[in-house]
C-alpha cells in the first residue's frame, strides 16, 4: 500500500453537509504509514460539527479497506484550525468559491 492508495480511499468519504470529499476539503493533515498500520491526523470544519463521529469512522473504515492495512487510527486534531485556504482548487471549484468571494 502507498500513500496514494490511502488518499484515494479517503477521497471516497464525503461530508454529508458539503458535496466534497474530506481530503479535498483539506481536513486531512497527515498520513503516517508504519507497516500495516496507518495513522491519519484530521480535523473538522468546526469543533462543533454534528457529523464528527460519522466522518472519523468513515475515514477509518475507508483506510481499513485498503489492501495491506491491518490497523487504522484517526486522530482528531484542531491545530492548525481549518480554514477555506486548506481546500483544493477542485473543492473550491465544486463549491463555486473563488478567492475574491470569501
Amino acid at each position: 500500500m502507498t500513500e496514494l492508495d490511502i488518499i484515494n480511499a479517503i477521497k471516497t468519504v464525503y461530508d454529508p453537509e458539503i458535496p466534497v470529499n474530506v481530503y479535498d476539503l483539506g481536513l486531512i493533515y497527515k498520513i503516517n504509514i508504519d507497516g500495516e498500520k496507518v495513522v491519519v491526523d484530521m480535523t473538522l470544519t468546526s469543533p462543533s460539527c454534528p457529523m464528527a463521529d460519522y466522518l472519523v469512522e468513515g475515514v477509518r473504515d475507508a483506510v481499513l479497506a485498503v489492501p495491506g492495512v491491518r490497523n487504522a487510527e484517526v486522530k482528531l486534531v484542531w491545530e492548525p484550525a481549518w480554514n477555506l485556504d486548506m481546500m483544493s482548487d477542485e473543492a473550491r471549484f465544486q463549491l463555486d468559491l473563488t478567492k475574491e468571494g470569501w
